[in-house]
């Protein structure tokens, strides 16, 4: 009596099986190639969005710096001050 040869071919199924699944994960897994390449973009979109802040930060820096006790720039304290109170001098033109 001869045995069925579906030992090898079950082997090779499940082997087969197993690729296709971790093939699978690895590219479209929560670890996998399109999920890097998603977070290198955020990353890319994040540290652009990081020089912006530090512009930003610095600007204000330096308008804070200029209206210290340190260093008062009269200049920028008008503009706040009329920007503020919302005055103007009687010879002025204010164009909106």
């Amino acid at each position: 009596m001869s045995r069925p040869a579906f030992g090898p071919l079950l082997f090779f199924a499940i082997a087969f099986a197993l690729s296709l699944y971790f093939t699978f994960a690895a590219v479209q897994g929560d670890y996998g190639l399109f999920r890097r390449a998603e977070i290198i973009g955020e990353a890319n979109d994040l540290r652009a969005q990081l020089i912006e802040v530090r512009a930003d930060v610095a600007r204000m820096e330096n308008l804070t710096q200029r209206l210290s006790d340190d260093y008062l720039d009269l200049d920028l304290l008008d503009e706040q001050a009329r920007r503020v109170l919302g005055m103007v001098r009687a010879d002025e033109i204010v164009i909106r």
